[in-house]
């Protein structure tokens, strides 16, 4: 999904310039928190929120100076042919300048912005300059086969030389004619070269259907000799199709990421509706799913009413195929996604602990779903999108809600604080999804939805930073609350990991009824750690109000704790290390001792 760009109104002077480059885009506006009066969403910091946007392929338009744009993002630039455009505009709007993505349309968007403001595109790249295009950016529904030679091609046209177009002409300027370089528009395979490019107009949809858990390699290898038999290409295929109970099949599923296309499904029903044009319609195949078949009916709702059937099913012992031909590229997809949910982590709340992939999954989900708090910490990330706020104790409802969100083919990102999958929403997903219909689990278009799981800055990890290394050596994670586990289970891992002597890590420590737990803890590992062990305590972590302090083990009184504070407890080895700026604790890992070893040998 193409992420809307983001304007960046960073001072009052360039406040109405960037509602008006917003009303261009369609886009959002973005205010510095303080210097602008009016935005869609503030930020405290520019080059935070610029690096943030950025990592999560945002394109941006900075109403700045170049330079905070170009600082902002420069420790994150590492691939041009994935990065996300970032464009300057002046303050008066009279200067538009890409900085970066100018192979992923940020060329195309300063013209744009130029064009509405009345000002100038300062565009540099060598081959828009000359000629007005770039071409390994072809128009919407053509696909470049040999990108690899985009480069070369561009060369030689600006060193003088001139294209033949093969079938029909692609760009909407006009290129120098004659010479040596060849751009080839074909449906057909073939190969391009240094001096020839070749184009696919993506026309056709591609129908699978297969039984349950075909094999993945026969689902391919049928593909791959409808295609050669038809004689077109696979950069052709615009996407494939399929019944929505298939949207979990993992021979289709292949087959789309191979091709690098969507997959799209659609429901018996719909299919049904083209059994008027289907070649080959099945009584069986009706009575088994309920529409007259599968492979030939989803290539054609794909493909659209005008569209002709123009590879009839064929089948192999697992697998069925069907490939459609619309007149026109298919830009606009039809049917439904196959639904994503995104279970995503956002460390203790502040940007700078958000992972990269966790910035960007959220940017691309239409919903997010999680307790109100940790969406408001999402800050800017979350301004304009529908969102679902959950209480606390409600997470059963609020993970199945995510997940039938997900399952009428919508991008759901379900959002948690610290890591999702250390005491949080994570288990509780993949235990819905593995529960029967009579165990109160979740709809069968939930259960084929994609699960994404991103790691995020967990709580423990947070802490750990904050202390110094008290986890460089073995450690474990326990959590206090008897809610959802039984007393005497809590009680028999504290003795187990006094005994063991890990560093804990205690988790839900106290709560407003539930003050008697973490007492007892204390009592248990006093038994088999010295009194002196140093305790860590951190409150409200990567948030203004963080507050770390340490005790001695027999000193640790449950009244300066509560819920939003991590119990940090040192095995008998961890140590407190006074310093000049203030005590840090750390657990050896023995290297000492493997010294002191190595010298007395």
């Amino acid at each position: 999904m193409a992420l809307k760009p983001v304007v960046l109104a960073l001072s009052r002077s360039g406040e109405a310039t960037a509602h008006r480059v917003a009303a261009a885009i369609g886009a959002q506006v973005h205010g510095r928190d303080g210097r602008v009066e009016k935005a869609d969403a503030f930020f405290p910091n520019a080059l935070d929120h610029a690096r943030d946007l950025f990592a999560a392929g945002v394109p941006i338009v900075g109403v700045c100076a170049s330079g905070i744009l170009i600082r902002a993002v420069a420790p994150l630039l590492s691939d041009k042919t994935t990065e996300p455009p970032v464009v300057s505009v002046s303050d008066d709007g009279g200067v538009v300048v890409p900085l970066l993505g100018g192979h992923r349309g940020a060329n195309r968007l300063a013209r744009q912005i130029a064009g509405a403001l009345g000002g100038d595109a300062a565009v540099t790249t060598a081959g828009d300059v000359a000629i007005g295009v770039a071409l390994d950016e072809p128009p919407a529904g053509y696909r470049l086969h040999n990108p690899e030679d985009a480069k070369g091609v561009m060369a030689a046209l600006l060193a003088g030389g001139g294209v033949t177009f093969t079938d029909e002409e692609l760009f909407d300027v006009t290129l120098p004619e004659g010479g040596d370089v060849e751009i080839l528009v074909t449906e057909a395979a073939s190969e391009g070269n240094a001096s020839k490019l070749v184009y696919h107009p993506q026309r056709f949809t591609l129908g699978l259907g297969c039984a349950r858990n075909a094999d993945t390699e026969e689902m391919w290898e049928h593909v791959q000799g409808a295609l050669h038999a038809a004689d077109v290409a696979p950069g052709a295929v615009a996407c494939v199709a399929s019944i929505d109970l298939k949207a979990d099949e993992p021979a289709i599923i292949a087959v789309a990421a191979r091709l690098g296309v969507p997959l799209r499904v659609f429901t018996a029903a719909e299919l049904e509706a083209e059994a008027g044009r289907l070649a080959n319609p099945s009584e069986v195949v009706f009575a088994e799913v309920g529409c007259h078949g599968v492979s030939e009916g989803a290539a054609l709702a794909a493909a659209g009413s005008d569209a002709e059937l123009s590879v009839a099913k064929s089948k192999t012992a697992n697998t069925t195929c069907a490939l459609a031909r619309s007149d026109d590229p298919i830009v606009n997809m039809r049917g439904r996604a196959r639904g994503t949910l995104s279970i995503v982590g956002i460390g203790p709340g502040q940007a700078t602990w958000r992972t990269p992939e966790v910035s960007k999954l959220v940017s691309e989900a239409e919903e997010l779903v999680g307790y109100g708090l940790y969406i408001d910490l999402l800050g800017p990330l979350a301004i304009g999108k529908e969102r679902s706020d959950f209480p606390l104790g409600g997470e059963e409802d609020r993970c199945r809600y995510a997940l039938e969100q997900a399952g009428k083919g919508k991008n759901v990102a379900l959002v948690c604080s610290g890591d999702a999958g250390i005491y949080a929403m994570g288990a509780l997903v993949f235990e819905l999804l593995d529960r029967g219909p009579d165990q109160m689990g979740v709809s069968d278009a939930a259960r084929r939805v994609e699960v994404i799981c991103s790691p995020g800055v967990s709580a423990l990890q947070g802490a750990a930073a904050r202390a110094g290394a008290p986890l460089g050596h073995d450690f474990c994670a326990i959590s206090l609350s008897d809610l959802l586990t039984p007393r005497e289970d809590i009680v028999k891992r504290l003795n187990a990991a006094a005994e063991g002597d890990f560093v804990i890590a205690f988790y839900n420590p106290v709560s407003m009824r539930r003050r008697t737990l973490l007492a007892e803890a204390r009592d248990i590992l006093l038994q088999h750690r010295p009194a002196d062990t140093p305790v860590m305590l951190a409150s409200s972590l990567g948030r203004p109000e963080e507050h770390v302090r340490y005790r001695r083990l027999d000193e640790l009184q449950v009244d300066e704790v509560d819920m939003l504070t991590v119990v940090l407890v040192g095995s008998s080895h961890s140590r407190l290390a006074q310093l000049g700026t203030g005590p840090r604790m750390y657990t050896p890992r023995g290297y000492a001792r493997k010294i002191d070893g190595d010298l007395a040998g």
